[in-house]
Protein backbone atom coordinates (compact mmCIF):
# COMPACT_ATOMS: atom_id res chain seq x y z
CA UNK A 1 0.00 0.00 0.00
CA UNK A 2 1.27 3.22 -1.21
CA UNK A 3 2.17 6.47 1.14
CA UNK A 4 -1.38 7.96 -0.68
CA UNK A 5 -3.25 4.96 0.24
CA UNK A 6 -2.60 4.96 3.14
CA UNK A 7 -3.23 8.41 4.22
CA UNK A 8 -6.58 7.82 2.14
CA UNK A 9 -7.75 5.06 4.77
CA UNK A 10 -6.65 7.09 8.04
CA UNK A 11 -8.68 9.86 6.70
CA UNK A 12 -11.44 7.45 6.26
CA UNK A 13 -11.31 5.80 9.22
CA UNK A 14 -11.52 9.32 11.01
CA UNK A 15 -14.20 10.02 9.06
CA UNK A 16 -16.47 7.38 10.18
CA UNK A 17 -15.43 8.02 13.46
CA UNK A 18 -16.77 10.78 14.06
CA UNK A 19 -19.37 10.17 12.08
CA UNK A 20 -20.19 7.33 14.68
CA UNK A 21 -20.00 9.84 17.77
CA UNK A 22 -21.69 12.65 15.88
CA UNK A 23 -24.75 9.75 15.53
CA UNK A 24 -23.87 8.75 18.94
CA UNK A 25 -24.66 11.71 20.61
CA UNK A 26 -27.73 12.67 18.28
CA UNK A 27 -28.95 9.60 19.63
CA UNK A 28 -28.62 10.43 23.29
CA UNK A 29 -29.84 13.80 22.69
CA UNK A 30 -33.03 12.68 21.10
CA UNK A 31 -33.75 9.95 23.86
CA UNK A 32 -33.57 12.45 26.07
CA UNK A 33 -36.64 13.69 27.56
CA UNK A 34 -36.88 16.93 28.59
CA UNK A 35 -40.16 16.15 30.59
CA UNK A 36 -38.38 13.97 32.62
CA UNK A 37 -35.82 15.78 35.51
CA UNK A 38 -32.72 14.04 36.18
CA UNK A 39 -32.29 15.96 39.30
CA UNK A 40 -34.04 17.30 42.21
CA UNK A 41 -33.40 19.99 44.20
CA UNK A 42 -32.80 19.23 47.27
CA UNK A 43 -35.63 21.55 48.86
CA UNK A 44 -37.84 18.61 47.32
CA UNK A 45 -36.40 15.48 48.53
CA UNK A 46 -36.24 17.49 51.67
CA UNK A 47 -40.06 17.62 51.44
CA UNK A 48 -40.05 13.93 50.41
CA UNK A 49 -37.56 13.01 53.68
CA UNK A 50 -40.00 14.51 56.34
CA UNK A 51 -43.04 12.81 54.94
CA UNK A 52 -41.41 9.46 54.81
CA UNK A 53 -40.12 9.68 58.83
CA UNK A 54 -43.92 10.37 59.96
CA UNK A 55 -45.07 8.06 61.58
CA UNK A 56 -49.09 8.37 61.71
CA UNK A 57 -51.69 7.43 64.50
CA UNK A 58 -53.98 4.82 64.29
CA UNK A 59 -52.02 2.16 63.08
CA UNK A 60 -50.13 -0.54 64.10
CA UNK A 61 -47.65 1.08 66.27
CA UNK A 62 -49.83 2.50 68.77
CA UNK A 63 -51.29 -0.76 68.67
CA UNK A 64 -48.16 -2.70 69.46
CA UNK A 65 -47.55 0.36 72.22
CA UNK A 66 -51.02 -0.93 73.40
CA UNK A 67 -52.74 2.83 73.58
CA UNK A 68 -55.69 1.71 71.17
CA UNK A 69 -56.91 -2.21 69.61
CA UNK A 70 -59.48 -3.29 67.66
CA UNK A 71 -62.33 -4.43 68.39
CA UNK A 72 -63.72 -5.95 64.99
CA UNK A 73 -61.40 -8.40 63.27
CA UNK A 74 -62.65 -7.63 59.91
CA UNK A 75 -60.88 -4.18 60.44
CA UNK A 76 -57.69 -6.07 61.95
CA UNK A 77 -56.63 -7.81 65.04
CA UNK A 78 -54.37 -6.66 67.88
CA UNK A 79 -51.98 -9.53 67.54
CA UNK A 80 -47.95 -8.63 67.19
CA UNK A 81 -45.92 -9.42 64.31
CA UNK A 82 -44.74 -12.91 63.54
CA UNK A 83 -42.49 -11.47 60.60
CA UNK A 84 -40.10 -9.18 59.10
CA UNK A 85 -39.24 -5.34 59.85
CA UNK A 86 -39.84 -2.40 57.32
CA UNK A 87 -36.60 -0.72 57.16
CA UNK A 88 -36.17 2.48 55.36
CA UNK A 89 -33.36 2.60 53.17
CA UNK A 90 -34.87 4.27 50.14
CA UNK A 91 -35.29 7.10 52.54
CA UNK A 92 -31.72 6.92 53.28
CA UNK A 93 -31.20 6.80 49.09
CA UNK A 94 -32.91 10.42 49.32
CA UNK A 95 -30.96 11.56 52.14
CA UNK A 96 -27.98 11.08 49.78
CA UNK A 97 -29.37 12.87 46.99
CA UNK A 98 -30.40 15.89 49.10
CA UNK A 99 -27.01 15.99 50.09
CA UNK A 100 -25.78 15.76 46.55
CA UNK A 101 -28.26 18.22 45.30
CA UNK A 102 -27.53 20.76 47.75
CA UNK A 103 -23.76 20.44 46.85
CA UNK A 104 -24.38 21.33 43.69
CA UNK A 105 -26.08 24.05 43.69
CA UNK A 106 -23.44 25.50 46.23
CA UNK A 107 -20.76 27.71 45.28
CA UNK A 108 -18.43 25.17 46.98
CA UNK A 109 -19.17 21.66 47.21
CA UNK A 110 -17.69 21.36 50.91
CA UNK A 111 -19.72 24.30 52.04
CA UNK A 112 -22.26 23.60 55.18
CA UNK A 113 -25.47 23.80 54.28
CA UNK A 114 -29.08 23.75 55.89
CA UNK A 115 -29.02 20.30 53.86
CA UNK A 116 -25.87 18.96 54.79
CA UNK A 117 -26.56 19.15 57.94
CA UNK A 118 -30.36 18.01 58.26
CA UNK A 119 -29.13 15.00 56.28
CA UNK A 120 -26.63 14.04 59.03
CA UNK A 121 -29.60 14.09 61.93
CA UNK A 122 -31.69 12.43 59.57
CA UNK A 123 -28.78 9.47 59.11
CA UNK A 124 -28.96 9.30 62.38
CA UNK A 125 -32.75 9.32 63.12
CA UNK A 126 -33.10 6.75 60.72
CA UNK A 127 -30.00 4.20 61.26
CA UNK A 128 -31.31 3.90 65.12
CA UNK A 129 -35.12 3.66 64.08
CA UNK A 130 -34.11 0.50 61.89
CA UNK A 131 -31.68 -0.82 64.46
CA UNK A 132 -34.33 -0.64 67.02
CA UNK A 133 -36.45 -3.18 65.64
CA UNK A 134 -33.81 -5.59 64.20
CA UNK A 135 -30.90 -5.25 65.77
CA UNK A 136 -27.13 -4.99 63.88
CA UNK A 137 -27.49 -3.40 59.81
CA UNK A 138 -25.30 -2.44 57.05
CA UNK A 139 -24.62 1.02 58.29
CA UNK A 140 -20.97 2.01 57.44
CA UNK A 141 -20.90 0.34 53.93
CA UNK A 142 -24.72 0.98 53.22
CA UNK A 143 -26.28 3.59 50.22
CA UNK A 144 -23.42 2.75 48.15
CA UNK A 145 -25.41 0.69 45.23
CA UNK A 146 -23.88 -1.23 42.13
CA UNK A 147 -20.39 -0.46 44.03
CA UNK A 148 -21.15 -2.43 47.00
CA UNK A 149 -24.48 -4.68 46.71
CA UNK A 150 -23.63 -6.97 49.26
CA UNK A 151 -22.75 -4.42 53.02
CA UNK A 152 -21.64 -6.21 55.55
CA UNK A 153 -23.41 -5.34 58.99
CA UNK A 154 -22.33 -2.90 61.76
CA UNK A 155 -22.92 -4.61 65.40
CA UNK A 156 -25.80 -2.60 66.75
CA UNK A 157 -23.34 -0.61 69.22
CA UNK A 158 -21.81 0.15 65.96
CA UNK A 159 -24.62 1.82 65.13
CA UNK A 160 -24.89 3.89 67.88
CA UNK A 161 -21.59 5.24 68.17
CA UNK A 162 -21.42 6.39 64.42
CA UNK A 163 -25.33 7.71 65.25
CA UNK A 164 -24.26 9.53 68.16
CA UNK A 165 -21.17 11.19 66.42
CA UNK A 166 -23.87 12.01 63.25
CA UNK A 167 -25.91 14.28 66.07
CA UNK A 168 -22.81 15.31 67.16
CA UNK A 169 -22.17 16.92 63.56
CA UNK A 170 -25.37 17.87 62.84
CA UNK A 171 -25.36 20.27 65.95
CA UNK A 172 -22.27 21.20 65.17
CA UNK A 173 -23.07 22.25 61.88
CA UNK A 174 -26.64 24.13 62.37
CA UNK A 175 -24.27 25.90 64.73
CA UNK A 176 -22.35 27.32 62.36
CA UNK A 177 -24.96 28.25 60.22
CA UNK A 178 -26.99 29.63 62.63
CA UNK A 179 -23.78 31.99 63.54
CA UNK A 180 -23.44 33.01 59.81
CA UNK A 181 -27.44 33.56 60.05
CA UNK A 182 -28.02 31.50 57.23
CA UNK A 183 -31.52 31.48 55.65
CA UNK A 184 -30.86 29.03 52.71
CA UNK A 185 -33.02 26.76 54.26
CA UNK A 186 -36.50 25.68 51.95
CA UNK A 187 -38.77 22.84 51.50
CA UNK A 188 -39.50 22.36 55.78
CA UNK A 189 -43.15 21.68 56.41
CA UNK A 190 -42.48 21.02 60.08
CA UNK A 191 -41.42 24.36 61.26
CA UNK A 192 -40.67 27.18 58.00
CA UNK A 193 -43.76 25.87 56.40
CA UNK A 194 -45.99 25.21 59.02
CA UNK A 195 -49.53 25.00 58.78
CA UNK A 196 -50.09 26.99 61.61
CA UNK A 197 -47.18 29.54 62.95
CA UNK A 198 -44.37 28.49 60.88
CA UNK A 199 -41.29 30.54 61.50
CA UNK A 200 -38.24 31.84 59.20
CA UNK A 201 -35.66 29.54 57.79
CA UNK A 202 -32.99 30.53 60.51
CA UNK A 203 -35.58 30.63 63.06
CA UNK A 204 -36.55 27.18 61.64
CA UNK A 205 -32.26 26.62 61.81
CA UNK A 206 -32.62 26.97 65.71
CA UNK A 207 -35.65 24.57 66.21
CA UNK A 208 -34.09 21.87 64.19
CA UNK A 209 -30.52 22.33 66.42
CA UNK A 210 -33.06 21.93 69.40
CA UNK A 211 -34.53 18.89 68.10
CA UNK A 212 -31.06 17.18 67.27
CA UNK A 213 -30.48 17.63 70.81
CA UNK A 214 -33.51 16.65 72.57
CA UNK A 215 -33.61 13.37 70.28
CA UNK A 216 -30.08 12.75 71.42
CA UNK A 217 -31.30 12.75 75.14
CA UNK A 218 -33.68 10.06 74.00
CA UNK A 219 -30.83 7.77 72.42
CA UNK A 220 -28.81 8.24 75.39
CA UNK A 221 -32.10 7.46 78.01
CA UNK A 222 -33.06 3.97 75.42
CA UNK A 223 -28.85 2.90 75.98
CA UNK A 224 -29.85 3.11 79.87
CA UNK A 225 -29.06 -0.50 79.67
CA UNK A 226 -25.42 0.48 78.54
CA UNK A 227 -24.53 3.27 80.99
CA UNK A 228 -21.42 1.51 82.00
CA UNK A 229 -20.18 1.24 78.20
CA UNK A 230 -16.71 3.18 78.02
CA UNK A 231 -17.22 3.44 74.51
CA UNK A 232 -20.76 5.09 74.37
CA UNK A 233 -19.98 7.32 77.36
CA UNK A 234 -23.23 8.10 77.73
CA UNK A 235 -23.69 9.59 80.73
CA UNK A 236 -21.40 12.34 79.99
CA UNK A 237 -22.64 12.93 76.78
CA UNK A 238 -25.75 13.29 78.31
CA UNK A 239 -24.19 15.76 80.83
CA UNK A 240 -22.73 17.80 78.30
CA UNK A 241 -25.95 18.43 76.70
CA UNK A 242 -28.24 19.48 80.21
CA UNK A 243 -24.86 21.47 81.12
CA UNK A 244 -24.02 23.21 78.14
CA UNK A 245 -26.82 25.19 76.56
CA UNK A 246 -25.06 27.44 74.45
CA UNK A 247 -23.15 25.01 72.80
CA UNK A 248 -26.36 22.12 73.24
CA UNK A 249 -30.09 24.27 72.75
CA UNK A 250 -32.45 21.77 73.53
CA UNK A 251 -36.15 22.00 73.57
CA UNK A 252 -37.59 24.74 76.22
CA UNK A 253 -41.34 24.53 75.99
CA UNK A 254 -44.40 23.02 73.80
CA UNK A 255 -43.33 25.24 70.80
CA UNK A 256 -40.16 23.80 70.05
CA UNK A 257 -41.75 20.26 69.35
CA UNK A 258 -40.73 18.25 66.17
CA UNK A 259 -44.76 17.56 65.71
CA UNK A 260 -46.76 16.94 62.45
CA UNK A 261 -49.72 19.53 62.30
CA UNK A 262 -53.08 18.42 60.01
CA UNK A 263 -55.49 20.31 58.67
CA UNK A 264 -59.20 19.82 57.33
CA UNK A 265 -58.48 20.36 53.67
CA UNK A 266 -55.82 17.64 52.47
CA UNK A 267 -53.81 15.96 55.65
CA UNK A 268 -56.66 14.95 57.64
CA UNK A 269 -56.01 13.35 60.86
CA UNK A 270 -56.74 9.84 60.99
CA UNK A 271 -59.51 9.60 62.75
CA UNK A 272 -62.00 12.40 61.91
CA UNK A 273 -65.48 12.62 61.32
CA UNK A 274 -65.49 11.43 57.75
CA UNK A 275 -64.28 7.77 59.31
CA UNK A 276 -66.75 7.89 62.37
CA UNK A 277 -68.76 5.48 60.83
CA UNK A 278 -66.05 2.90 59.95
CA UNK A 279 -64.08 3.60 63.40
CA UNK A 280 -67.16 4.14 65.48
CA UNK A 281 -67.34 0.42 67.52
CA UNK A 282 -64.12 -1.04 65.87
CA UNK A 283 -61.36 1.15 67.69
CA UNK A 284 -61.06 1.59 71.27
CA UNK A 285 -59.01 2.42 73.78
CA UNK A 286 -56.23 -0.19 75.64
CA UNK A 287 -56.02 -0.91 78.95
CA UNK A 288 -52.26 -0.65 79.46
CA UNK A 289 -53.12 3.65 78.65
CA UNK A 290 -56.69 3.95 80.08
CA UNK A 291 -56.55 2.27 83.01
CA UNK A 292 -53.77 3.79 84.18
CA UNK A 293 -54.81 7.41 83.75
CA UNK A 294 -57.78 6.72 85.63
CA UNK A 295 -56.14 4.57 88.18
CA UNK A 296 -54.72 7.61 88.67
CA UNK A 297 -57.34 9.84 88.72
CA UNK A 298 -55.89 11.47 85.81
CA UNK A 299 -58.56 14.05 84.06
CA UNK A 300 -56.98 13.15 80.69
CA UNK A 301 -58.85 9.81 80.77
CA UNK A 302 -62.11 11.96 80.27
CA UNK A 303 -60.47 13.54 77.06
CA UNK A 304 -59.17 10.42 75.30
CA UNK A 305 -62.08 8.27 75.85
CA UNK A 306 -65.71 8.28 76.11
CA UNK A 307 -67.56 6.39 79.28
CA UNK A 308 -68.14 2.53 79.62
CA UNK A 309 -72.28 2.82 80.28
CA UNK A 310 -72.48 -0.18 80.17
CA UNK A 311 -70.60 -0.41 83.63
CA UNK A 312 -73.42 1.71 85.75
CA UNK A 313 -71.21 4.64 86.49
CA UNK A 314 -71.50 8.16 86.33
CA UNK A 315 -69.86 9.76 83.08
CA UNK A 316 -67.82 11.28 85.16
CA UNK A 317 -66.76 8.68 87.52
CA UNK A 318 -63.50 7.28 86.66
CA UNK A 319 -64.53 4.04 87.09
CA UNK A 320 -66.66 4.50 84.10
CA UNK A 321 -63.47 4.49 81.74
CA UNK A 322 -62.11 1.30 81.13
CA UNK A 323 -59.85 -0.09 78.41
CA UNK A 324 -60.00 -3.21 76.49
CA UNK A 325 -56.93 -6.16 77.48
CA UNK A 326 -54.81 -6.38 74.11
CA UNK A 327 -54.32 -9.53 75.18
CA UNK A 328 -58.32 -10.62 75.21
CA UNK A 329 -59.66 -12.46 72.40
CA UNK A 330 -61.76 -10.61 69.50
CA UNK A 331 -64.76 -12.07 70.56
CA UNK A 332 -64.55 -10.73 74.42
CA UNK A 333 -63.38 -7.45 73.45
CA UNK A 334 -66.64 -7.22 70.42
CA UNK A 335 -69.15 -8.29 73.27
CA UNK A 336 -67.99 -5.87 75.70
CA UNK A 337 -67.74 -2.71 73.49
CA UNK A 338 -72.10 -3.89 72.26
CA UNK A 339 -72.78 -3.92 75.64
CA UNK A 340 -70.57 -0.62 76.36
CA UNK A 341 -68.31 -2.22 79.12
CA UNK A 342 -65.18 -1.08 77.61
CA UNK A 343 -64.14 2.58 76.58
CA UNK A 344 -64.44 3.35 72.92
CA UNK A 345 -62.30 6.42 71.70
CA UNK A 346 -62.55 10.25 72.51
CA UNK A 347 -65.36 10.63 70.04
CA UNK A 348 -65.41 14.41 70.55
CA UNK A 349 -61.51 14.92 70.68
CA UNK A 350 -60.81 12.81 67.47
CA UNK A 351 -63.63 12.86 65.37
CA UNK A 352 -65.70 16.13 65.62
CA UNK A 353 -63.53 17.55 63.30
CA UNK A 354 -60.50 16.58 61.04
CA UNK A 355 -57.17 17.83 62.84
CA UNK A 356 -57.76 16.10 65.74
CA UNK A 357 -54.48 16.53 68.08
CA UNK A 358 -50.89 17.12 66.51
CA UNK A 359 -48.42 13.76 66.55
CA UNK A 360 -45.40 14.60 68.66
CA UNK A 361 -41.90 12.80 66.60
CA UNK A 362 -39.89 14.27 69.10
CA UNK A 363 -41.61 16.34 71.66
CA UNK A 364 -40.80 18.70 75.20
CA UNK A 365 -43.15 16.73 77.65
CA UNK A 366 -40.99 13.45 76.43
CA UNK A 367 -37.32 15.23 76.91
CA UNK A 368 -38.30 16.34 80.81
CA UNK A 369 -39.35 12.62 81.37
CA UNK A 370 -35.93 11.71 79.83
CA UNK A 371 -33.61 14.01 81.95
CA UNK A 372 -35.77 13.05 84.97
CA UNK A 373 -34.70 9.35 84.58
CA UNK A 374 -31.34 10.56 84.16
CA UNK A 375 -31.62 12.56 86.96
CA UNK A 376 -33.23 9.29 89.19
CA UNK A 377 -30.36 6.93 87.82
CA UNK A 378 -27.62 9.19 89.05
CA UNK A 379 -25.81 10.39 85.36
CA UNK A 380 -26.45 14.07 85.81
CA UNK A 381 -27.43 16.29 88.99
CA UNK A 382 -30.54 18.22 89.39
CA UNK A 383 -34.28 17.77 90.53
CA UNK A 384 -35.81 14.84 89.33
CA UNK A 385 -38.97 16.06 90.77
CA UNK A 386 -38.87 19.21 89.13
CA UNK A 387 -38.35 17.83 85.48
CA UNK A 388 -40.77 15.33 86.32
CA UNK A 389 -43.55 17.42 87.11
CA UNK A 390 -42.51 19.67 83.89
CA UNK A 391 -43.18 16.69 81.56
CA UNK A 392 -46.44 15.82 83.03
CA UNK A 393 -48.16 19.75 83.27
CA UNK A 394 -46.84 19.69 79.93
CA UNK A 395 -49.07 17.10 78.57
CA UNK A 396 -51.78 18.17 80.51
CA UNK A 397 -51.40 21.82 78.48
CA UNK A 398 -51.40 19.52 75.84
CA UNK A 399 -55.03 17.66 76.59
CA UNK A 400 -56.12 21.51 77.18
CA UNK A 401 -56.11 20.62 80.98
CA UNK A 402 -56.04 23.46 82.96
CA UNK A 403 -55.93 23.70 86.90
CA UNK A 404 -59.57 24.35 87.96
CA UNK A 405 -62.33 23.84 86.46
CA UNK A 406 -62.15 21.56 83.08
CA UNK A 407 -65.34 21.15 80.52
CA UNK A 408 -65.56 17.48 78.98
CA UNK A 409 -67.57 16.38 76.13
CA UNK A 410 -68.88 12.57 75.35
CA UNK A 411 -71.57 11.84 72.56
CA UNK A 412 -74.97 11.68 74.02
CA UNK A 413 -76.01 8.56 72.24
CA UNK A 414 -74.42 6.74 68.88
CA UNK A 415 -75.37 9.88 66.06
CA UNK A 416 -72.37 12.20 65.75
CA UNK A 417 -71.63 15.74 66.75
CA UNK A 418 -74.54 15.54 69.90
CA UNK A 419 -72.75 15.71 72.30
CA UNK A 420 -73.28 16.35 76.50
CA UNK A 421 -71.06 18.71 78.32
CA UNK A 422 -70.08 18.43 81.94
CA UNK A 423 -67.90 20.60 84.43
CA UNK A 424 -64.89 18.71 86.12
CA UNK A 425 -62.92 20.30 88.61
CA UNK A 426 -59.08 19.39 88.42
CA UNK A 427 -56.23 20.54 90.82
CA UNK A 428 -52.42 19.94 89.86
CA UNK A 429 -51.56 19.86 93.71
CA UNK A 430 -54.63 17.17 94.56
CA UNK A 431 -53.14 15.41 91.47
CA UNK A 432 -49.39 15.54 92.58
CA UNK A 433 -50.06 14.78 96.05
CA UNK A 434 -51.35 11.05 95.35
CA UNK A 435 -49.19 8.23 97.04
CA UNK A 436 -48.97 7.07 93.49
CA UNK A 437 -48.05 9.89 91.66
CA UNK A 438 -46.14 12.05 94.54
CA UNK A 439 -42.62 11.49 93.53
CA UNK A 440 -40.86 9.04 95.57
CA UNK A 441 -37.10 9.85 95.25
CA UNK A 442 -34.22 9.03 93.61
CA UNK A 443 -35.00 5.26 93.75
CA UNK A 444 -36.71 2.22 92.29
CA UNK A 445 -40.47 3.82 92.89
CA UNK A 446 -39.35 7.33 91.93
CA UNK A 447 -38.31 5.67 88.37
CA UNK A 448 -41.23 3.77 88.10
CA UNK A 449 -43.43 6.91 88.44
CA UNK A 450 -41.31 8.54 85.80
CA UNK A 451 -41.53 5.48 83.18
CA UNK A 452 -45.23 5.27 83.87
CA UNK A 453 -45.78 9.31 83.10
CA UNK A 454 -43.45 9.20 80.06
CA UNK A 455 -45.43 5.97 78.87
CA UNK A 456 -48.34 8.65 79.19
CA UNK A 457 -46.59 10.91 77.34
CA UNK A 458 -45.69 8.84 73.93
CA UNK A 459 -49.55 7.90 73.58
CA UNK A 460 -50.48 8.13 69.79
CA UNK A 461 -47.30 9.65 68.95
CA UNK A 462 -43.23 9.23 68.77
CA UNK A 463 -44.01 5.56 66.76
CA UNK A 464 -42.81 2.57 68.90
CA UNK A 465 -41.29 4.63 71.63
CA UNK A 466 -44.33 3.50 73.97
CA UNK A 467 -43.34 -0.31 73.05
CA UNK A 468 -39.66 0.63 72.95
CA UNK A 469 -39.56 1.89 76.42
CA UNK A 470 -42.06 -1.66 77.96
CA UNK A 471 -38.66 -3.46 76.16
CA UNK A 472 -36.39 -1.37 78.03
CA UNK A 473 -38.22 -1.44 81.62
CA UNK A 474 -41.15 -3.61 81.16
CA UNK A 475 -43.18 -0.31 82.37
CA UNK A 476 -46.01 -0.02 81.93
CA UNK A 477 -46.84 -3.88 82.53
CA UNK A 478 -48.56 -4.57 79.05
CA UNK A 479 -51.57 -7.21 78.62
CA UNK A 480 -50.84 -10.10 76.91
CA UNK A 481 -53.26 -13.33 76.15
CA UNK A 482 -54.19 -15.17 72.84
CA UNK A 483 -55.27 -11.85 71.54
CA UNK A 484 -51.31 -10.50 71.04
CA UNK A 485 -50.80 -13.70 69.61
CA UNK A 486 -47.24 -15.43 69.56
CA UNK A 487 -48.30 -17.95 72.12
CA UNK A 488 -49.29 -14.84 74.50
CA UNK A 489 -45.64 -13.44 74.42
CA UNK A 490 -45.26 -9.64 73.53
CA UNK A 491 -42.27 -10.31 71.35
CA UNK A 492 -38.94 -8.06 71.20
CA UNK A 493 -37.74 -7.61 67.91
CA UNK A 494 -38.67 -7.92 64.11
CA UNK A 495 -36.96 -10.44 61.48
CA UNK A 496 -34.83 -9.53 58.74
CA UNK A 497 -36.58 -8.41 55.49
CA UNK A 498 -36.84 -12.00 53.47
CA UNK A 499 -35.13 -9.83 50.87
CA UNK A 500 -32.41 -9.53 52.77
CA UNK A 501 -31.53 -13.42 52.09
CA UNK A 502 -31.49 -13.71 48.43
CA UNK A 503 -29.85 -10.51 48.01
CA UNK A 504 -27.33 -9.96 51.21
CA UNK A 505 -27.80 -13.91 52.24
CA UNK A 506 -23.55 -14.28 53.66
CA UNK A 507 -23.97 -11.11 55.79
CA UNK A 508 -27.47 -11.25 57.03
CA UNK A 509 -26.82 -15.04 58.31
CA UNK A 510 -23.34 -13.80 59.68
CA UNK A 511 -25.36 -10.94 61.74
CA UNK A 512 -28.13 -13.50 62.87
CA UNK A 513 -25.35 -16.26 63.77
CA UNK A 514 -23.22 -13.42 65.75
CA UNK A 515 -26.48 -11.75 67.61
CA UNK A 516 -29.38 -14.62 68.17
CA UNK A 517 -27.52 -17.98 67.92
CA UNK A 518 -28.55 -18.38 63.78
CA UNK A 519 -32.03 -17.82 64.36
CA UNK A 520 -33.95 -14.71 63.47
CA UNK A 521 -35.97 -15.30 66.62
CA UNK A 522 -38.29 -12.13 67.22
CA UNK A 523 -38.59 -13.15 70.90
CA UNK A 524 -34.30 -12.70 71.52
CA UNK A 525 -32.98 -9.87 72.76
CA UNK A 526 -30.84 -7.32 70.86
CA UNK A 527 -27.47 -5.75 72.25
CA UNK A 528 -29.18 -3.30 73.59
CA UNK A 529 -31.53 -4.87 75.43
CA UNK A 530 -29.10 -7.24 77.16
Amino acid sequence: MNMKTNKLSILLVAIIAISISSCTKTFEKYTQNPNQPTSVPAYLLLRQIENNIFVAPGNDEEKWSQYTLSTYTYYGTNEYWTGSASLNYNTLQNVVAMEKEAAKASANATDITPYSALAKFFKAYIYINMSMKVGDIPMSESLKGLANPTPKYDTQKQVFVQSLQLLEEANSQLATLIANSNTALLGDFYFQDKISGGVDPLTALKKWQKVVNTYKLRVLINLSKKSTDADLNIKQKFADVLGNPTKYPIMTDMSDNWEYVYNSAYNQYPNNKNNYGNDALRLCVASTWLNTLSSLKDLRAMKVADPARGLGFSDTSYKSFVGGGAGEDMSVLGGNIVALKISPIGRKRYYDGFTGENTFLVGYPEMCLNIAEAINRGWVTGSADSWYQKGVKAMFSFYGITDGANTVSFLKGTAPGDYVNYTVNFSFADYFNQTAVKYAGDNTTGLNQILTQRYLSLARNSGLEGYYQWRRTGVPDFNAGPGTGNSNIIPLRFQYPSSELSTNKTNVTAAITSQYGGKDDINAKMWILQ
